[in-house]
């Protein structure tokens, strides 16, 4: 039997940053993340991560569009037809994947240009104005990037960014939130090749912890309370500068249902 382990594990942290107030286009989201800190007297530290939704960058990036201007192709109409949706949605959505996986039911499962395989390739009515459509970043890595280094410019305090998303999960109900851009964080905690308690060595396990991180900031941001960025603090995270999201996406080769 293994011995009993008495060591006490790190304390995390979660922030919600409240007062952040509408976004529009051209505004500066790490400017109105610094002064909701301020209004409700919280410090940025070093070695926080902060998780922002990525409904604010994209309406801060202008990726929003009106419904109103958008002119269905025929095939929109017809696949809109089949699954008894919009055709004005169903065209921003073809506009924004590179591959159609499956519609079904109002649905549309897409690949995005990022390589993310999601619900309607990540387009968002919810939390905008009646009749508009949220897009997901055109760059989101770059979106972290450009946030972190202005943080820290404006704070002197070297941070993660993750910037999130709802999914939906295959094989399990509900939602949560995962990473969709990523700055000054390795995302994965690589367990293989080392041993259990038990003297087993792990072999499969690879823990992605910035989509943990969105998912537990999501806890205390909340779809319907307005409060889009969280601070997580005290998650002794790897630092990695070159990183990418698109290595969150599986690729084909590995995916056993593509």
């Amino acid at each position: 039997m293994p011995k009993d382990r008495f060591e006490r594990a790190p304390t995390i942290e979660i922030i919600p940053i409240t007062g952040v107030g509408e976004i529009l286009e051209g505004e500066s989201v790490p400017d109105a993340i610094l002064q909701a800190c301020k209004k409700i007297g919280v410090s940025i530290q070093n070695r926080d991560v902060l998780v922002v939704t990525h409904k604010i960058v994209s309406k801060a990036e202008g990726r929003v569009l009106n419904l109103d201007d958008v002119v269905p192709s025929k095939f929109a109409v017809k696949a809109g037809r089949h699954i008894q949706k919009d055709p004005r949605q169903v065209e921003v959505i073809f506009s924004e994947a590179r591959r159609l996986v499956k519609m079904v039911r109002g649905l549309i499962i897409a690949e995005t240009t990022h390589g993310f395989v999601c619900a309607n390739a990540g387009i968002d009515q919810s939390n905008v104005d009646k009749g508009k459509v949220v897009l997901l970043p055109k760059q989101p890595d770059r979106s972290a990037q450009k946030l972190r280094a202005l943080i820290k410019r404006h704070t002197g305090k070297e941070v993660a960014v993750i910037i999130s998303d709802t999914f939906g999960r295959p094989w399990r109900e509900g939602q949560v939130d995962v990473a969709i851009g990523l700055a000054g964080i390795e995302p994965f905690s690589d367990y293989r090749g080392r041993t259990d308690q038990y003297g087993y060595e792990l072999r499969a396990t690879v823990i992605c912890t910035a989509d943990e991180i969105a998912s537990a900031a999501e806890l205390c941001m909340n779809k319907l309370d307005r409060v889009p960025a969280a601070i997580v603090r005290g998650y002794k995270y790897v630092q990695n500068n070159n990183v990418s999201s698109r290595v969150l996406a599986r690729k084909p080769s590995r995916d056993l249902f593509r």
